[in-house]
This record gives structure tokens, sequence and C-alpha cells, in this order.
């Protein structure tokens, strides 16, 4: 395939993924006041399996930007959406190969559910909503991670094989 033909197949793609991950995020989530359950993470590891890091990080800083804006949730913090492009490139650069290793599973979940996650995004909701210290929300958040890190882990490599099929499909 001409590179100029699949790089506009990665806009496309992720420009839909990015609009999926918002609507996934926005309305298909669990959500109160410092947590946030759901699969917005779907479309963009499979944005990652398909294109790499810059499309999949592209991805989710325009899904959290646009879905801020569009659809509020709260207070817009810019930090939000840094990780979020920073989530989406640690799953681009573990899932753009052609084969799939346990720790090409592991480390992505880990690095963005336990470092940009609970350590980072905590920290960004305890400066907007206040009311408890960074430990407080720190400890208030861990269930979350709790749910999220086996749904990143299961759901992961089923995304890759169906990252692989698309991928043939797009080279062909």
């Amino acid at each position: 395939m001409k590179k100029s033909l699949k790089h506009l197949l990665c806009l496309t793609v992720t420009a839909s993924m990015a609009a999926l991950s918002m609507v996934l995020d926005r309305f298909c989530s669990i959500q109160t006041e410092g947590w946030k359950i759901g699969f917005a993470f779907i479309p963009i590891v499979i944005t990652a399996t398909l294109c790499g890091p810059v499309y999949a990080a592209a991805a989710g800083a325009i899904a959290d930007f646009v879905g801020a804006i569009l659809i509020p949730k709260g207070i817009y913090h810019p930090g939000f959406t840094i990780i979020g492009a920073l989530m989406g490139m640690v799953y681009g650069l573990f899932l753009c190969g052609k084969k799939l290793h346990w720790w090409q599973i592991v480390l992505p979940t880990l690095i963005n559910n336990l470092i940009f996650g609970l350590l980072i995004n905590t920290i960004w909701v305890s400066m907007l909503y206040g009311s408890r210290t960074y430990w407080g929300w720190f400890l208030y958040r861990l269930p979350e991670y709790a749910i999220l890190i086996p749904l990143n882990l299961f759901f992961i490599p089923v995304l890759f094989r169906l990252g692989i099929t698309l991928r043939r499909r797009m080279d062909a």
C-alpha cells in the first residue's frame, strides 16, 4: 500500500476511534466525582495496534479535549488531555508489532493505569475537587483501578488480534 494512502487510512481510523472513545467515555461509563470506569480505552488500543503511537496519542488527546468541550462532565483540566495522549502513546509503543508477548500486555496496563491514571490523574482530581488531600483521593480511587486493570488485561489481547486482522486488510 502506498505510504500516503496508509497515512490517510490512519488519519481516518484515528478520527473515528477518537469519536468512539469520546462517546464511550461520556455516555457509556460509570462516573462519580473522581471515578470513571468504562471502555474508552478500547478505541485507543485499536488505533495503537493499527497505526502506532503517534496516531494513538492523537486519538487519546482528541477524545479527551473534544469530549470536554462538547460534553463537559466537570471542569476541564489540560492535564487529563496530556495524560490521554501519553496513554495512547504507551499503548502504541507496546502494541504496534506483529507479535504479542505477555509483557506487551502487562507493561502498558500498569504504566497507564497505575502511573498515569492512579498517580498523576489523582493529582488533577485533587486539584479540581479539593475536598480531600491527594492521599485521600488516592485511596478513594484504588478500587477503580482494581477494576480497570483486569479489564485492560482481558481486552488488550483480544483487541490486538482484531488489530492484526484489520492491519492485514489495510496492507492488502
